[in-house]
C-alpha cells in the first residue's frame, strides 16, 4: 500500500498544480493553497524555494519515492555520464511501478506501487514485487495470468485521459509491455512542467 494513498491530492493543493492531470484534482476547482490563508500566499519564492518546489513536485509525481531513495537516484544520475537531470528522469522512468503506470495497466502511480507489491507483475517471466525495481531496455513486463481480468486493470486500459508513450510498447489484449528505450525529459508525458535541472541544483548546494 502506498504511503500517500489517502492524501494524494494534498500534494496537488500544496503545490498548486494538478501534477497527475487527473480530472478529480481539487486544483481544478481551487487553484490556491490549502488553509485559511491559502488565497493570500502568493509571495515570490527564493532560488532555494524554487529548487525545493521542483524537487517536491518531481518526487510527489512518482508518489511512493522516499527522500532517501530519491537522493540515491540523484547520486546514481550524477555518477553516470551525460546530463544529470536527464539521467535522473531516465532512472525514475525505469522504476517498475512507473512502467506499469505508463503502460496503463493501472490508473494511478499509487495503484502501480500496490499492484507490483501484491505480486501481479512478471518481468521476463519472473514475478517481481519490488516497485523500485529498475527495468532494462528490452525487458518484457506482463500482468500475471490470473490478474488480467481484475476490474482495476480493465478499467485502466480504457482511460481516455492519457496515452502510452512511445518508449513503451504495450499490448492491452495480452496485458504485456516491452521497455523499448530510456526516455529523455521531452519524451515523458508529464501533465505539468518538470524541472530536473532545479532538482540537480538543489542537491548540488
Amino acid at each position: 500500500m502506498s504511503k500517500r494513498i489517502s492524501a494524494k491530492y494534498k500534494i496537488d493543493r500544496r503545490l498548486g498544480e494538478n501534477i497527475w492531470g487527473r480530472p478529480k484534482s481539487p486544483v481544478n476547482v481551487r487553484s490556491y493553497g490549502p488553509g485559511q490563508h491559502g488565497q493570500r500566499r502568493k509571495g515570490k519564492l527564493s532560488d532555494y524555494g524554487l529548487q525545493l518546489r521542483a524537487k517536491q513536485k518531481l518526487k510527489g509525481y512518482y508518489g511512493s519515492v522516499t527522500e532517501k531513495a530519491f537522493r540515491r537516484l540523484y547520486t546514481e544520475a550524477a555518477r553516470v555520464k551525460g546530463d544529470t537531470g536527464e539521467n535522473l528522469i531516465g532512472l525514475l522512468e525505469r522504476r517498475l511501478d512507473a512502467v506499469i503506470y505508463r503502460a496503463k495497466f493501472v490508473s494511478t502511480v499509487f495503484a502501480a506501487r500496490q499492484f507490483v507489491s501484491h505480486g501481479h507483475i512478471l518481468v521476463n517471466g519472473q514475478r517481481v514485487n519490488i516497485p523500485s525495481y529498475q527495468v532494462k531496455v528490452g525487458d518484457k513486463i506482463e500482468v500475471r495470468e490470473r490478474s488480467k481480468q481484475l476490474a482495476v486493470v480493465l478499467e485502466a486500459t480504457q482511460l481516455p485521459e492519457r496515452d502510452v508513450p512511445d518508449y513503451i510498447d504495450a499490448d492491452h489484449s495480452k496485458m504485456t509491455a516491452t521497455y523499448v528505450r530510456i526516455p529523455s525529459l521531452s519524451d515523458v508525458p508529464y501533465p505539468v512542467q518538470m524541472e530536473p535541472n532545479l532538482v540537480v541544483e538543489f542537491y548540488s548546494r
